[in-house]
């Protein structure tokens, strides 16, 4: 008896349970919103009329995937603040953003960014498809096709992530970039076959002039593999050095996109004695300093000139930056590209993610570079002879000096 009762009352509970919650969906339809974490009111009483209005007169049913429609609600939420580096990416384009570009892919090799809300090419990749078919820093692309995959899709409010999948693809098929460049008239079309990307770090190269030898070092992404690569080539320049005729060092920053924060860090502290690098203002107020890492200094008393332009971006810009204005350097070339803030990625249990802006990057002087650049102390114009590199002779002949 006792046992018939417990079950009873167990189940007018669960009835009651029930009730509760279908009153509270109810409740949360109609109500004018829901309050966030910090007080704020968010009105999604609209959101479900749409719906609901969809569901009854939308042609394709199909189409009405509860789970797609979600997660297009929250990437409307999140591009509504108008930054084109706080997207929310489903799990498909997720997975493709968390790959390491640092590796091999099947690709034209091109960094991507944004110029005015644009899609926009950051800088091509050294030795790349899209560098031999003369694309160019600044570069905007308008729209991406490819034929054998039914890709016929303009770029506009495009995601970055999403913008990388439809590039990418198979080593040898071919894609098409409908682009435009500041100075042209019109717009053209620039097909790229997809090949095997690698990015290299750094590489190091000898020029000899008036009876000197210039370390010519081309930085080109700053990778995980240069807190190893970069000791290397120092120690390279140091014993080249010592054989005498030294002239100096040209520090190539030409079309380098960024990366890791800590890497720039690490190059800056060969040339610099003491001092902040680099400060990140975060969201909340705080402030971090990256200060110049003791025990390194091994180039201190070398003339250095650095080479930028408009792929000059992120953590490169932070670079040349600091050497400027510790006046341990001429930038010699373009206005770089002006990429100053800090991104975080957050994973969720569904394999979606959040990329969201939590900080930014001040140079020493307090500048911040964020859609500003850094301008040269002497510009040069690349030229139109791709056989002439007018910016790189600059530099030899400013560091001879």
């Amino acid at each position: 008896m006792m046992k018939f009762k417990y079950i009873r009352n167990l189940v007018v509970l669960l009835a009651l349970l029930s009730v509760v919650s279908l009153v509270s969906f109810k409740i949360g339809r109609d109500s004018s919103g829901v309050v966030t974490s910090n007080g704020d009111k968010l009105n999604l009483s609209l959101m479900w009329q749409v719906k609901d209005k969809l569901n009854q007169m939308f042609l394709e049913k199909d189409k009405l995937v509860d789970k797609n429609m979600e997660y297009g609600a929250i990437q409307g939420m999140v591009a509504s603040l108008g930054d084109p580096y706080t997207v929310f990416l489903p799990p498909t384009d997720n997975k493709s953003a968390n790959e390491d570009l640092a590796g091999e892919f099947g690709g034209v090799g091109i960094s991507l960014g944004y110029k005015d809300k644009n899609l926009a090419v950051v800088s091509p990749v050294a030795k790349s498809p899209a560098e031999k078919a003369g694309v160019k820093a600044g570069d905007l692309i308008l729209k991406i096709t490819d034929k054998a995959n039914n890709i016929d899709k303009e770029t506009t409010d495009m995601s970055l992530s999403e913008a990388v999948s439809l590039i990418r693809g198979k080593i040898g098929t071919e894609v098409t970039l409908k682009m435009y460049r500041e100075g042209k008239s019109d717009y053209f079309d620039v097909v790229l076959k997809r090949d095997n990307i690698v990015v290299p770090s750094i590489e190091l190269e000898w020029k000899e002039q008036g009876g000197k030898k210039v370390a010519w070092v081309k930085l080109y992404k700053f990778t995980d593999t240069l807190f190893t690569d970069w000791p290397a080539k120092v120690e390279e320049i140091k014993q080249e050095k010592a054989k005498g005729n030294f002239g100096g060092i040209i520090l190539d920053l030409r079309n380098n996109p960024g990366g890791y924060l800590q890497a720039s860090v690490l190059v800056a502290s060969d040339f610099v004695k003491s001092g902040t690098i680099v400060t990140q203002k975060s969201y909340d107020g705080s402030e971090e300093k990256y200060d110049v890492i003791e025990g390194m200094g091994n180039l201190l008393d070398e003339k250095l000139v650095v080479l930028i332009n408009g792929g000059s971006a992120s953590a490169s810009e932070i670079l040349a930056g600091a050497l400027k204005d510790f006046n341990r350097a001429k930038l010699v070339g373009e206005k770089s590209f002006g990429k100053g803030t800090v991104q975080q990625p957050e994973d969720f249990k569904d394999g979606s993610g959040l990329h969201i802006t939590i900080a930014k990057w001040l140079l020493p002087n307090g500048a911040n570079i964020h859609k500003v650049g850094i301008e040269p102390d002497i510009e040069v114009k690349p030229g139109d002879d791709a056989n002439v590199d007018l910016q790189l002779n600059k530099a030899l002949e400013t560091v001879l000096k």
